[in-house]
């Protein structure tokens, strides 16, 4: 096995990030750190409640800290990991160029960014379906989200550098099945 590595999920709303990240905990027994936990434990902190609050506290997170500071609260709880013996973190949901470069910065070559990728339209109805409690969205909320989420937080960028792509427009077996394939080539799991 290899030495420690960050293995960071990249993908639009409905993408399947979500679904690959809770495999590799459950699975694997990776920590996991969620880069939307970071806002929605800043939503609930402010006493707010509803999607829209999430778009203005993130934007709001960004404006008083700096693009990148998802990407350094993210990096901070990795080192947390590594320091107690873990040599696989997993990071959900990095959103923006900004952050990209934050994290390559200081992980270098232990980054493996992992775009999770599907057709518009299976993504939106994916969305819509979710029902987790602080992700419900309508198919307009949705659309916005994905808007300003490429528009004002560049999530374009890490989607199209990424490292690897995994196409889930099946059976989410399916991408799991990839996503193994993959970690075995790259030496992560055994083969």
């Amino acid at each position: 096995m290899s030495k420690k590595k960050v293995i960071a999920f990249v993908g639009m709303p409905g993408a399947g990030k979500g679904t690959c990240t809770n495999y590799l905990e459950e699975t694997h027994d990776w920590p996991v750190v969620h880069f939307g936990s970071m806002v929605y434990e800043e939503v609930q902190r402010r006493g707010l409640h509803n999607v829209r609050d999430e778009m203005f506290v993130r934007t709001d997170m960004r404006e008083k800290e700096g693009s990148a500071v998802l990407a350094k609260h993210a990096a901070r709880k990795a080192q947390g990991y590594f320091d107690k013996g873990h040599t696989r973190v997993v990071l959900d949901g990095l959103y923006s160029w900004t952050e990209y470069k934050y994290l390559e910065e200081v992980f270098g070559d232990d980054l493996i960014v992992v775009a999770i990728t599907a057709p518009k339209a299976l993504r939106r109805t994916r969305a819509v379906a979710r029902k987790d409690g602080h992700r419900t969205y309508t198919i307009d909320q949705i659309v916005k989200r994905e808007i300003d989420e490429i528009e004002n937080l560049e999530k374009g960028g890490p989607i199209a550098y990424a490292d690897h792509t995994i196409l889930n427009d099946q059976d989410p077996f399916i991408m799991i099945e990839t996503l193994e394939i993959l970690l075995k080539e790259l030496n992560l799991i055994s083969k």
